[in-house]
């Protein structure tokens, strides 16, 4: 049986409204401020959550507080897209308490990337495409973040999104393929295994991404998903940003050596260096939605495709 694509909400409009959530960790309330800024000035009206610029501990509210605040603007039929203001940790306290039901009605844009990986992981199995992609802070400092706020910008209004890169050469494996896009942060990929939220693999195009993780714990983490079949399944893995990573030459492999060895000898596609992750150029992937990947002697490519 074929599986159906995921429903693309509709693209933004001018005067169309975006809900400001904090689903996650706690975010300094002039950053929202800053991304209501942003919004404001591509003519759209932001509506800022009861709890989006909370504290309670770590969080940026109870975990009550918080799941209130998302599942208003998920259920909500005025707000066209729901931007969370942050990520950290807190996300997975969550995801298994929302309701699709009013959602389903008028689906909206989702944006977030690293702990909102959770969040993407449970809309894709809801049948919804979602846009990993910039959150509060970027938007708010805008102009250090050029490349990457303008994917999100034009993701968001439906302009066509593409982006090639030539990186990682050394490592890719040559190849082109098509498929639904999936993935994000490693660890929170890694923590949804064995659950019902974990990605389901088969036939996607998988990205991953991750952050300050010493190089053990992401072989770690990538032989679960190995041994949890995740790679058995994909005809295509795209590869972004590890910021912050120690080397460590008691490991006796690069990263990208690890990737590798887990996919095997598989014959798929395999790019690397791409510009997405916990960097300034985090440009936005649209989670969830058909892709075309090429990989070739000049470098990869990465396009969305309309349909």
């Amino acid at each position: 049986m074929a599986v159906k694509d995921c429903i693309k909400p509709a693209f933004l409009r001018p005067k169309d409204k975006v809900a400001i959530v904090s689903p996650a960790g706690a975010v300094d309330p002039a950053l929202i401020d800053g991304a209501c800024a942003t919004l404001i000035s591509w003519g759209l009206v932001p509506v800022v959550g009861a709890y989006a610029k909370g504290k309670y501990g770590r969080y940026a509210g109870t975990d009550e507080q918080r799941l209130f605040d998302l599942q208003q603007a998920m259920d909500d039929p005025s707000i066209a897209a729901i931007l969370c203001g942050r990520g950290g940790y807190g996300a997975l306290r969550i995801v298994d308490k929302l309701c699709f039901k009013g959602f389903a009605q008028r689906p909206k844009w989702l944006i977030g990337f690293s702990d909102i990986t959770t969040l993407h992981s449970r809309f894709e199995k809801e049948g919804f495409a979602s846009i990993h992609g910039v959150m509060a802070k970027a938007l708010a400092h805008q102009n250090d973040n050029k490349k990457a706020v303008s994917t999100l910008k034009n993701m968001l209004f439906g302009k066509e999104v593409s982006y090639k890169v030539a990186k990682g050469k050394k490592y890719n494996r040559i190849g082109v393929t098509s498929g639904e896009l999936v993935g994000g942060n490693l660890s929170l990929l890694y923590a949804l295994t064995g659950t019902s939220y974990a990605i389901r693999p088969e036939g996607k195009i998988l990205f991953i991404e991750d952050l300050s993780e010493r190089l053990y714990h992401i072989d770690r983490m990538v032989q679960n998903l190995r041994l949890a079949g995740v790679f058995d399944g994909i005809k295509g893995l795209v590869l972004g940003q590890f910021a912050d990573i120690e080397p460590d030459r008691s490991m006796n492999q690069t990263l990208e050596e690890i990737f590798l060895a887990a996919v095997g000898d598989r014959d798929i596609p395999i790019a690397f260096g791409f510009p997405f992750g916990h960097v300034t150029d985090n440009r936005a992937l649209m989670h969830g939605a058909p892709v075309e990947l090429k990989v070739s002697e000049e470098g990869s490519e990465l396009s969305f495709i309309s349909r």
